[in-house]
């Protein structure tokens, strides 16, 4: 059964230890710098537990993300829930539970891949699915190494340092921990291949963000520097955070150990199972509902300058609503090209080409997209009351309603339109949000790579290969 709202935030203060701003964080559903956000997140845990929606969000008191999709129909009851949430943070919020609970679903179709060398995480990997799918708890994860060229002997990456009766000891830090402030559980592994020397690091497991010797150091907090919802309507509520996970000798029981000192099972476990694949399809849909969100700013901020029927700006708004259905189009087509998960025995998951492809086209577009919104803003974007409260002033107000509005919008709407649309476009939480999207499934060297390993160069190929065997060099057909 899903959990409230409720429940998930009393979960939440369980002692995590926490840091921001050289202070350590008692409780972050109270912290003014987490608080917004963990409310944001447990009204996604009202939608499912008791709203109108939770026919299209649950299956048998399961969010969807949780379970294992049979068919071609499940994957569009995955989307349809995955859009639910992605709308109600507006495409901002973008590891909420579903993302991981999907992954986990993807250990839980082929767990074989868990099994490696003298270690079987299989039971380990099927437990995390119970507690992310049927338990409803929200898992997090880490899967970056610190920055920097990586050696088998380097203390900063996170690798195992001993064992003990019942489990392993880890020792080290990974990021980018988004929304882990925020998450039940941490699952910590390694997505990028490792030589035959990497042992100690090749390590996959699952852990409470409140155990013992875990801290989560945070980056800033947009929310912490949000004056009010009405000048910061985005970064006061949806910044998810990103940290950096630091384990101190952190003791981790066998049952939570997916993968151990193994590289193949360690590399496998998201390559080898539609884990990863989940988790894009999860990404893609929130990315479409962003640009739906990018893309309904462009317009109504078009209306309120009067300038929405224009020939230019009509243009502009259609090259927007074109790149929405790009990123509808390629959510539909990886689930039309869906493919069969251990020849059925494992359900069903997104196309595998047009699912690596659909991180090439986000990562280019968005950027694009916010320059053509940023273009449709002008100057009105730069030239806006310091606050809310100079509205509210008795002096201040009417001069404000004099000269800011338009002959389309008053200026207390025009205001609160161009404080979202700067929220959302020129803000250091919008700066984040475009850099997210650049390198959200990977860096652009690694992405391109393995669409070159995985598309389908070979037909491509042949069709040029077959036009050019049918003709010689008199330029007659040749016989075939």
């Amino acid at each position: 059964m899903t959990r409230s709202g409720q429940e998930y935030l009393q979960a939440l203060r369980d002692g995590r230890e926490i840091w921001l701003d050289g202070e350590r964080v008692a409780d972050v559903t109270v912290h003014p710098g987490f608080r917004n956000t963990a409310a944001s997140l447990a009204h996604l845990h009202d939608l499912a537990h008791d709203s109108a929606h939770r026919p299209v969000l649950t299956r048998d008191g399961v969010h969807r993300a949780g379970i294992v999709p049979r068919s071609y129909e499940d994957l569009v009851a995955r989307r349809a829930a995955h859009k639910v949430w992605a709308e109600a943070g507006y495409g901002f919020l973008g590891r909420t539970p579903d993302c991981m609970a999907a992954a986990a679903a993807g250990f839980a179709a082929v767990p074989g891949v868990l099994a490696g060398g003298a270690y079987d995480g299989t039971g380990a990997g099927l437990a995390l699915h119970r507690r992310l799918g049927e338990g409803g708890l929200y898992g997090a994860f880490t899967l970056t190494n610190p920055p920097g060229r990586q050696t088998p002997d380097d203390e900063r990456t996170l690798r195992v340092v001993g064992e003990k009766d019942g489990g392993i000891v880890v020792r080290g830090a990974k990021m980018i921990g988004t929304a882990a402030v925020f998450a039940d559980e941490i699952v910590v592994g390694t997505i990028e291949p490792l030589g035959e020397g990497d042992a100690d690091r090749a390590v996959t497991f699952a852990l409470p963000v409140a155990a013992a010797g875990v801290s989560l150091v945070s980056r800033t907090s947009y929310e912490g520097r949000a004056r009010s919802v009405f000048d910061s309507p985005l970064s006061a509520r949806f910044d998810e955070n990103d940290a950096l996970l630091v384990c101190d000798d952190v003791f981790v029981p066998w049952e939570r150990v997916l993968t151990y000192r193994d590289v193949g099972s360690t590399f496998r476990v998201w390559w080898h199972s539609p884990a990863f694949l989940n988790l894009v399809h999860q990404g893609a849909t929130r990315f479409w509902t962003k640009l739906e969100f990018l893309t309904g700013i462009a317009i109504l901020l078009a209306k309120s300058s009067g300038t929405y029927e224009l020939p230019p700006v009509t243009q502009a708004i259609g090259r927007m609503l074109g790149r929405v259905a790009q990123a509808k189009a390629f959510v539909l087509a990886a689930e039309a090209s869906y493919e069969s998960v251990d020849e059925g025995r494992g359900g069903v998951a997104p196309g595998r080409d047009i699912t690596y492809a659909q991180r090439i086209m986000a990562g280019e577009l968005y950027p694009q997209a916010v320059q053509e919104v940023k273009a449709l803003g002008g100057g009105g974007l730069l030239q806006l009351p310091s606050s809310g409260a100079d509205l509210l002033h008795p002096d201040l107000g009417p001069l404000l309603r004099a000269y800011v509005r338009t002959p389309d919008s008053p200026a207390d709407a025009r205001v609160k339109l161009l404080k979202l649309a700067w929220d959302a476009l020129g803000s250091e939480f919008a700066a984040r949000h475009e850099q997210y999207e650049r390198f959200y499934h990977g860096a652009p060297h690694v992405y391109l790579m393995q669409q070159a390993w995985e598309g389908d160069g070979a037909s491509c190929e042949r069709l040029v290969r077959d036009c050019l065997d049918g003709y010689g060099p008199t330029g007659r057909p040749e016989k075939r």
